[in-house]
């Protein structure tokens, strides 16, 4: 379902709701598009035409700078007319329903809207009641998705390794509530790594969580054996307060990435972080800052990723 309402008729990307339901082709086709557009940062000028004429709209119903940011960066380098929209001091906290909210932006003749909301699923909800011209990008929906997070992610692990087919990946924190590690996990299957493990204490990890394609651990020890990439989660503060977890600083002794930890994976292993990053809880300042860390890289390639999914969406909404 995910993956029908995503693709026009010509089987081409018209919104971008959930890695779900998407075939290596594409996610490659995004990962190539993506390529083209991070040399633009070297030019003097960092602008294409590509979507000039064409109006964005960033519903942020949830606060993220960086999200937000590079959205913007990404619409404005494609050309488009970007307006930013502050849900928290719009009609919607007036009592304005989100269908209401929507309808008035279609009013004004749009062409794309970047939905970040805190309900899973209100992409999806906007992608099949909002015009048939206007394409709907998921910037991270509750505890369900964060697809455009998870392709920056595949980009710079591919542009460091080069091939996913060998790589084992350690996904390490909260996956119970994190819409991030959801989408990495189905990219990373898609795409056709060689292991996905996700390490962390039993209170952090959903019930049905190996029927995501994952090898479930509750041990660093065990879990960072030959493992070349390493992802870390940010640990939310209200974990803390809901009896999932006995104290931060247990948290870091059991789960935080250390030198010492880092060891125990491959000389060559990557640490990512989608950031925010807590220092000193998932993971030791030494180790976000060193060798193998590629966080700001992460941020980098953002800006890239993001515009190719809007210009391949944009590009094929009309066929839908």
């Amino acid at each position: 379902m995910a993956g029908t309402i995503q693709l026009n008729a010509e089987g081409r990307l018209k919104h971008f709701l959930t890695i779900e339901g998407l075939d290596k082709q594409l996610l490659t086709e995004i990962l190539d598009t993506a390529e083209s557009f991070l040399s633009m940062s070297q030019h003097q000028v960092q602008k294409v035409p590509i979507l000039r004429g064409k109006t964005i709209v960033n519903l942020f119903f949830e606060n993220s700078t960086r999200t937000r940011t590079t959205f913007e960066l990404a619409g404005k380098r494609l050309s488009a007319d970007v307006l930013s929209m502050n849900i928290a001091t719009s009609a919607t906290s007036k009592g304005e329903s989100l269908l209401d909210t929507i309808r008035n932006l279609e009013a004004m003749h749009v062409d794309m809207f970047v939905v970040r909301h805190a309900l899973s699923g209100a992409a999806h909800f906007i992608a099949e009641h909002t015009a048939p011209n206007i394409s709907v990008i998921n910037a991270g929906d509750g505890q369900h998705a964060h697809p455009t997070q998870a392709m920056l992610d595949m980009f710079t692990i591919r542009q460091i390794k080069k091939d996913f087919a060998p790589l084992k990946v350690a996904i390490i924190g909260d996956i119970l509530h994190s819409r991030v590690a959801r989408s990495q996990i189905q990219a990373l299957n898609t795409l056709g790594v060689a292991e996905v493990r996700v390490i962390a204490p039993k209170t952090l990890l959903p019930a049905y969580v190996e029927k995501l394609g994952v090898t479930a651990l509750h041990d660093m020890q065990q879990g960072l054996q030959d493992i070349d990439v390493i992802i870390m989660l940010r640990l939310q503060k209200e974990r803390m307060n809901s009896a999932l977890l006995p104290s931060e600083s247990e948290y870091f002794r059991c789960f935080g990435l250390t030198e010492q930890k880092l060891k125990l994976a491959k000389p060559d292993v990557m640490v990512m972080h989608p950031g925010p990053i807590n220092r000193g809880v998932e993971i030791e300042s030494s180790v976000a800052d060193g060798k193998h860390s590629v966080i700001l890289q992460q941020v980098s390639n953002g800006v890239a990723v993001r515009m190719a999914i809007m210009a391949m969406a944009m590009q094929h909404a009309e066929g839908a």
